[in-house]
């Protein structure tokens, strides 16, 4: 604006200085004075919303450049947090396939397991059928076998096996221990634990204390007559009592009385052997 004015001023003095002007001449000039005055003002106001416009374009500009900066920041650590996500996705599939190694190996240790019993089921199954074979129809009317959890349970009845109010072995009870022992003697790796029980009427014997000793003895006389009269090998044998503490039946009655005076042989077959023993299982004699 103030460019215009010195011009217009210059203009003046320059004409003024030649000639003299008339006031036709000095209306026009002045006329064109005030147009230029205007034009300057409009330009000024347009140079200012210029300048606002360009201020804030700046700022925009600057804003816009934060944002970016932003943005590449969150760019950069979703990234890393990608490559952390990849990092730990291939750790996982490391740990998936090493618990994929440890469930398929635990199941083949339970398929491992359902064989085992199967075997020791069967095992058992042989052990019991050649001893049933052996005994006649009198003989197993004194003498109960079981299979109970991969475990032989021959209950012999007390009246069998001993002579009335002791524990010394009846004559009767020898057919039948000779041919439990030849079962034993057969099945070499076999343990045998030999068990007595009572009912729970007090022993009155004066060289006995109490059931718990007539259930030991009982048991000891068993395992003595296998040793000595059948060769069975003491090592593999356990003579234990449990007095009247495990019974089978209710003591309130004389049947129930007389099963629960039983003296057991528990056989517990060695797992290794099986095949060996199904494919040659001994002959009955």
């Amino acid at each position: 604006m103030k460019t215009y004015q010195l011009m217009f001023v210059i203009f003046i003095m320059a004409f003024l200085t030649q000639s003299c002007v008339s006031k036709k001449q000095y209306t026009e000039l002045q006329t064109k004075y005030a147009d230029l005055e205007t034009r300057a003002r409009e330009l000024n106001g347009k140079y200012q919303e210029s300048q606002q416009g360009l201020s804030g374009s700046s700022s925009r500009v600057k804003s816009l450049e934060e944002q970016i900066a932003s943005e590449r920041s969150n760019r950069e650590a979703l990234q890393r947090a990608l490559d952390k996500c990849l990092k730990s996705s291939n750790q996982g599939n490391v740990n998936i396939s090493k618990l994929v190694d440890e469930i398929n190996a635990s199941n083949k240790y339970i398929q491992h397991l359902v064989n085992t019993k199967n075997k020791s089921d069967s095992l058992n199954l042989v052990l019991t059928n050649n001893l049933t074979r052996s005994l006649s129809r009198e003989e197993l009317r004194d003498v109960d076998i079981q299979v109970l959890k991969g475990v032989v349970y021959i209950s012999l009845a007390d009246n069998m096996l001993y002579k009335s109010g002791s524990y010394e072995i009846s004559d009767r009870a020898d057919q039948t221990l000779s041919k439990i022992a030849k079962i034993i003697k057969d099945y070499k790796n076999y343990g045998v634990l030999i068990e007595g029980n009572t009912d729970n009427v007090p022993i009155s014997q004066t060289n006995i204390r109490n059931n718990w000793d007539l259930s030991v003895l009982r048991a000891s006389s068993v395992v003595q007559s296998l040793q000595t009269k059948y060769g069975v090998d003491p090592k593999r044998l356990t003579a234990g009592g449990r007095g009247e503490y495990n019974p089978v039946a209710p003591n309130s009655t004389e049947e129930g009385k007389s099963k629960n005076r039983r003296t057991q042989i528990i056989i517990t077959p060695e797992l290794d052997q099986f095949m060996e023993l199904i494919d040659q299982a001994p002959e009955n004699k």
